[in-house]
């Protein structure tokens, strides 16, 4: 009985898998295919939609904003959240369950209800139509999920390590640098890869705020107002490849924290 059980659970999440991964396998085959239309039977393998894309200036701009803004919000948001783990990890104090939920609360709130909030918000300060908007908003959405992960990995640390390095006379700075860091080096760079794929990806913050600071995924949505372009096909498996390669960097140092 159990062994049934056990297939028809395998056979589920093979199910759920090929139903969440056919759509993007397809999108990743057609843009190999030489006809301008996705249709089978294929139109035969060809590199041309990828080529457009880099022949592209639009597309090319948009990417390297991508890239700079990932690159940005990864190291804010993973010393952000490694601040607001470190807090949690070492302190009490009154009013720490208000400020937990509010360092997780980010990723909780609907984005368009943050993409809103932060157009407005940035608009006060001359901020809208600027990378730095764009920054700060996925700053604000990514620190929590490195905050999570380095708050795992303190949890596996003995909490006498640190008083230890005191008693023999290591300051605190030193401490964190000698002790804390190393310890939580694996979580801290599993958080920069997973907080620059979050921010690689995302697009509602960045429609909001961009302006003409277009980055990739917005660029994605200007394509498709102006027609259905197989060249669409390309940029999103460049996406997926970008964002995927990122979330498995970051499982695998997940993994090594877990092993060590």
């Amino acid at each position: 009985m159990s062994g049934a059980r056990g297939g028809l659970q395998a056979v589920w999440t093979v199910a759920v898998f090929v139903f969440i991964l056919t759509p993007i396998a397809s999108l990743v085959v057609f843009s190999f295919n030489a006809d301008r239309f996705p249709s089978l039977p294929w139109g035969g393998f060809s590199l041309v939609w990828y080529e457009a894309i880099l022949e592209d200036q639009t597309v090319r701009d948009a990417m390297w904003r991508s890239l700079r803004v990932s690159a940005s919000v990864s190291v804010l948001a993973t010393f952000i959240g490694f601040a607001a783990a470190y807090t949690d990890y070492r302190y009490n104090f009154t009013g720490k369950m208000p400020y937990l939920a509010l360092a997780a609360l980010p990723p909780t709130v609907p984005v368009l209800i943050l993409g809103l909030g932060m157009l407005s918000f940035f608009s006060m300060i001359d901020l809208v139509g600027t990378l730095r908007a764009v920054i700060a908003g996925h700053v604000v959405i990514c620190a929590p999920f490195a905050m999570a992960l380095i708050r795992m990995r303190l949890a596996d640390m003995s909490p006498d390590l640190e008083p230890a390095a005191w008693n023999l006379g290591a300051s605190r700075w030193r401490t964190m640098a000698t002790v804390t860091l190393p310890w939580c080096l694996p979580s801290i760079f599993a958080a920069l890869a997973i907080t620059a794929a979050v921010s690689f990806d995302e697009f509602m913050i960045a429609w909001f705020v961009s302006g003409l600071e277009e980055t990739l995924p917005v660029r994605i949505l200007a394509l498709l107002q102006g027609q259905v372009s197989p060249r669409i096909n390309a940029i999103g498996s460049l996406v997926f490849f970008v964002s995927g390669l990122l979330v498995v960097i970051a499982q695998l140092l997940t993994w090594r924290r877990g092993a060590t």
